[in-house]
């Protein structure tokens, strides 16, 4: 597993999901503004509710559109050995029963590909477990919850 590889993996499904969302907030900001979804009575509320709809996915757009440039200026190249976990680190805990992959992302948390048959997800330096992680360096052990801890692996 490469670092270049899984976030090129990531690029692609933020710029996917980012398509796909903007299709939709365009879509939503139609109805919102159509001459036909005017009230028909003072309870008719669909152009309301249409409006709120349309505000909120633009606001997702911009958080997505952020997200997709912070990942597009991100570097591929892996890290020194020994090197601390930081944002754009590729980490790797082992537990007793599995080996979990991890990367730190400045957003998009809760994002997951599935690479050369291995789930990876993005958290963020905000997480609970990115802020376990964060300055961690291979080797080290974090608590994830009473009586479980990992291992960091792998940091890339």
């Amino acid at each position: 597993m490469t670092k270049q590889a899984v976030l090129d993996q990531f690029r692609a499904v933020l710029n996917a999901e980012l398509a796909s969302l903007t299709r939709a907030a365009h879509d939503s900001f139609a109805a919102a503004t159509d001459p036909d979804s005017k009230a028909e009575n003072k309870y008719d509320t669909r152009t309301l509710e249409a409006s709120y709809v349309a505000r909120g996915q633009a606001k997702r757009v911009a958080e997505l559109r952020e997200a997709v440039q912070a990942f597009a200026a991100m570097s591929g190249n892996a890290l020194e050995p020994g090197a601390a976990v930081t944002v754009g680190a590729l980490v790797t805990l082992e537990t007793p029963e599995e080996l979990a992959h991890y990367f730190l992302g400045p957003f998009a948390g809760g994002t997951e590909i599935v690479h050369e048959r291995q789930e990876v997800v993005v958290i963020t330096p905000a997480s609970p477990l990115g802020q376990k992680l964060v300055g961690r360096r291979e080797g080290e052990s974090i608590a994830l919850r009473p009586g479980v801890t990992a291992r960091v692996a792998a940091v890339v």
